[in-house]
């Protein structure tokens, strides 16, 4: 009997093409992935995507083609679009551990020539001066807060303090500032996001979309080569941006309005519990899943909460809860401020649908902020960025939101499973995460255990820790 095998088909060795044609013909060849390799070369790739993946839509071929594309420069609000395909990873500069110069922003091509330019670029550079201003005196208040420990180098102590100042300050920093960002993806995910940044209503996202085709072109010369703006895309987005004469209009007036909750569970399964349940007795029994839910449904509490501690008591901080967890959701309206969103984006194992970013949901203050008696020129900065953005938003609202600062508020429409849940309270809720983004974890965990306690009492939270808590602590003002 042969043993097992493994080893890399090594890009250094053959192309991303080539590897994706190597794994494609294991399906139909007796030969070893390497004995198939070597006989393939870069023509006769181009030929076998053009033949199976472009002409017959054999599309999950071109997922076997990884490329790691690096972008530098790009506005916060264009990294938007790019993390928007689920299916890859990033890495993007972090507000938290780095900070920006006064000319890291960026200026849309939209306003060429336009009279708004000059008056945009001046509120940018507020902006960007008022955060500069500020590093130096929250430093100073966190340092006051959290001294340095016996022995610590002065290097050590401000990287330890560094992102406790800087979370405050990044909160000035608008949607325009520059980033640097890693994205790795296959062929596939690659055409899809080209598809999605050619047809977007910005400028810098469509010309990124296109510098991204030319450069994975040469790596991967025939699976992109087709990728075109997606007309569907455009024209739906359209429609709804220019809706016909009808109730919408007329409901005009509600729009912008802030709710009376900043989080609202607006959707949930009340029968969730007992269907994650019965899915984990199916999974280890031998029974229908009917059978399974009369099961669970005729149990006693005491033998639900049984079921529930086998499902997840055994869990530490490091393990993931089994996809079980998967059979229940959590659709949430949340408001959150523009920094946070820049972080909940990330976890694309949900369902997102973002409201566009502008000035008109109120803004954050963070209580450092007011404790260093900077309150009236952070509020200033607000009011000038808010000016700013009504004047560009009366002309184009896509560019408007170049300006909107991270404090401002953006509402999002959300639906998690409970596995993610668990993974995203977790690791939102820590001690080290932002605390706006802390603020988010402990009420999601809280909505959820006030509707599924009986699973939702395993998710591992800081003690004695309450939204509440980080509200008051952190913020003098939510919006």
């Amino acid at each position: 009997m042969p043993n097992h095998q493994i080893y890399l088909l090594s890009p250094k060795e053959l192309s991303p093409e080539t590897i994706a044609v190597a794994f494609a013909k294991t399906s139909r060849s007796p030969e070893s992935f390497h004995e198939i390799a070597a006989g393939l070369n870069d023509e006769q790739s181009a030929n076998f995507h053009e033949k199976w993946v472009v002409g017959y839509g054999h599309a999950s071929v071109a997922e076997h083609a990884v490329l790691h594309l690096a972008f530098e420069n790009v506005s916060r609000l264009a990294t938007e679009s790019i993390e928007s395909n689920r299916l890859a990873s990033y890495t993007e500069k972090s507000s938290r551990y780095q900070k920006w110069g006064k000319d890291d922003f960026y200026i849309p091509p939209e306003l060429d020539e336009h009279p708004l330019r000059e008056e945009y670029i001046q509120t940018c550079r507020l902006l960007f001066d008022t955060y500069a201003k500020f590093l130096g005196p929250v430093r100073e208040l966190v340092a006051h807060q959290s001294p340095p420990r016996p022995k610590e180098t002065d290097e050590a102590y401000d990287r330890r303090i560094r992102s406790q100042y800087a979370d405050s300050c990044r909160f000035l920093l608008p949607a325009a500032s520059l980033a640097n960002l890693g994205m790795t993806a296959n062929a596939r995910v690659l055409e899809n996001a080209i598809r999605k940044l050619g047809a977007h209503p910005l400028a810098e996202v469509r010309q990124i979309g296109a510098e991204m085709k030319r450069v994975a072109q040469a790596e991967v010369p025939t699976l992109v080569k087709y990728a075109e703006a997606d007309s569907y895309l455009m024209e739906t987005s359209a429609e709804f941006a220019n809706p016909q004469p009808s109730t919408i209009n007329r409901q005009s007036s509600i729009v912008n309005r802030k709710s009376a909750d900043w989080c609202q569970l607006v959707d949930f399964d009340p029968d969730g519990e007992t269907k994650v349940l019965a899915a984990a007795l199916f999974r280890f029994g031998g029974m229908t899943y009917a059978q399974a839910l009369q099961t669970v449904r005729h149990a006693s509490e005491p033998e639900r909460a049984g079921l529930a501690a086998s499902l997840l008591g055994h869990l530490s901080r490091h393990d993931s809860p089994l996809r079980e967890l998967e059979h229940t959701s959590y659709t949430f309206d949340l408001t959150l401020d523009q920094g946070a969103y820049a972080e909940f984006k990330r976890h694309r194992m949900m369902s997102q649908t973002s409201q566009a970013l502008t000035t008109r949901l109120g803004y954050a203050l963070p209580r450092r902020i007011a404790e260093a008696g900077l309150e009236v020129q952070y509020r200033s900065a607000m009011q000038a960025a808010a000016v700013c953005y009504e004047k560009l938003a009366g002309w184009n609202p896509h560019v408007a939101a170049y300006v909107v600062p991270n404090a401002f508020n953006r509402r999002l429409l959300f639906t998690m499973n409970l596995r993610e849940a668990f993974a995203f309270c977790q690791l939102r809720a820590a001690a080290n995460a932002h605390f706006s983004m802390r603020r988010v974890a402990l009420r999601l965990a809280e909505e959820i255990r006030g509707v599924h306690p009986l699973l939702a009492k395993y998710l591992q939270l800081p003690e004695g820790e309450s939204w509440q808590g980080i509200e008051a602590k952190d913020f003098a003002a939510c919006g």
